[in-house]
């Protein structure tokens, strides 16, 4: 981890609060991995000869998270599949074939599920080399529901693998998230802890999450810590073969 982290300025707050359920995003159509995401959907897209959502998942259950709410869509057949022999954590599929809901309505399709407890949100295209179970844990550690709204985890835009382009946060000293303009130090690395109480009484079923994490930041309720260890993101074709050597260093 990088000493001069604000990481530490986050105090590590009560575990009472730990996630046990994650939101995992899978139902995406994969756009710029096309035309590979025309026959295997993204999240099942092989990494060192193991799917990307494994990455995940196996991470989670390592950290003790003992539920994943995975949502599907495109190709929902070959998740369902795949995912059909996993027991740990233990899945529940939420089915967006009849109509795709971006992340913030695939959270509102299943709101109940959370029972008004904080949840780990978690996209699919992204993991660490050998350190995801370790910062989620960090993640929840840091989770302080008086004071914040969400809590991402962050990876350095620097030296991460897959990142094309500028970063997409700066943290105050007190781990608060900044959004200035230009190069960031930053970037989110798909997997954060939310509030359940941000979705409910929104009226529209198909909406994006991104906007809730931006209003929360202005209200400086969003903060981020710095995860350990190095970060890959498989956004493009091209960057499957980048992960591979990576992984293989």
């Amino acid at each position: 981890m990088n000493p001069t982290s604000p990481l530490s300025s986050i105090q590590p707050h009560s575990v009472t609060e730990f996630p046990t359920i994650a939101m995992v995003f899978a139902a995406g159509l994969g756009t710029r991995m096309r035309p590979l995401t025309d026959r295997i959907p993204k999240p099942l897209v092989p990494v060192a000869g193991k799917a990307l959502i494994d990455y995940a998942l196996d991470d989670f259950a390592k950290a003790g998270v003992t539920t994943a709410i995975v949502n599907v869509h495109h190709l929902a057949h070959q998740i369902e599949t795949h995912l059909s022999t996993r027991e740990s954590p233990r899945i529940i599929l939420s089915d967006e074939r009849a109509l795709l809901l971006d992340q913030g309505g695939g959270i509102k399709k299943v709101l109940a599920q959370f029972e008004g407890r904080p949840f780990f949100v978690c996209n699919t295209d992204a993991f660490w080399k050998d350190a995801g179970a370790a910062n989620f844990r960090m993640l929840a550690r840091a989770w302080d529901g008086e004071k914040m709204d969400a809590a991402l985890l962050l990876a350095e835009t620097e030296g991460s693998v897959g990142v094309d382009w500028d970063g997409d946060f700066d943290l105050d000293s007190d781990g608060r998230i900044l959004l200035p303009s230009g190069a960031k130090r930053y970037v989110y690395s798909g997997v954060g802890i939310i509030k359940p109480e941000l979705f409910e009484g929104v009226p529209e079923d198909v909406f994006k999450l991104a906007p809730f994490f931006f209003n929360a930041a202005k209200q400086g309720r969003l903060f981020g810590v710095a995860a350990q260890s190095l970060w890959l993101h498989v956004g493009t074709v091209e960057a499957i073969a980048q992960a591979e050597e990576a992984l293989a260093a």
